[in-house]
């Protein structure tokens, strides 16, 4: 179910991922150069399921590994440490991100061709989205 995300995804745009950025807590400075950044996403899957997500730009890369429905420790792009979980629900890799008591959903799902990620906090949602590399 989740082969259909692996590949190497261009970012074609992004809205709103500024009101996002400030919703969770991400300083002026950041923001702006978050703003600039078109990041390609590269999904990996092993053969024992382990999923890696990484965003990879000329300002920076993270990574993360992780099996669906197991949490994990995260350190994010903007230096949050979350409890992070991932999961599949209605063909959408959700993943969940927990710290001080605060929570933001990232919903992943591929429509048209194109990898929609939709960035949710409370009633800020950011949309990104991304087609395949050949």
């Amino acid at each position: 179910m989740v082969e259909k995300f692996v590949g190497t995804w261009k970012m074609i745009s992004s809205e709103n991922f500024d009101d996002y950025m400030k919703a969770i807590g991400v300083g002026f400075a950041t923001r702006q150069v978050g703003n600039r950044t078109k990041p390609n996403l590269i999904v990996t899957v092993d053969d024992q399921g382990i999923l890696c997500l990484k965003s990879q730009s000329t300002f920076k890369t993270t990574e993360i590994k992780f099996k669906l429905n197991e949490p994990f420790e995260e350190i994010t792009a903007d230096d949050r440490k979350t409890m992070t979980v991932v999961t599949l629900e209605n063909d959408k890799l959700v993943q969940k991100q927990t710290w001080d008591g605060k929570e933001t959903n990232i919903e992943r799902e591929i429509s048209d061709g194109k990898l929609i990620a939709k960035c949710i906090m409370g009633d800020v949602i950011a949309v990104r989205m991304y087609v395949k590399e050949a």
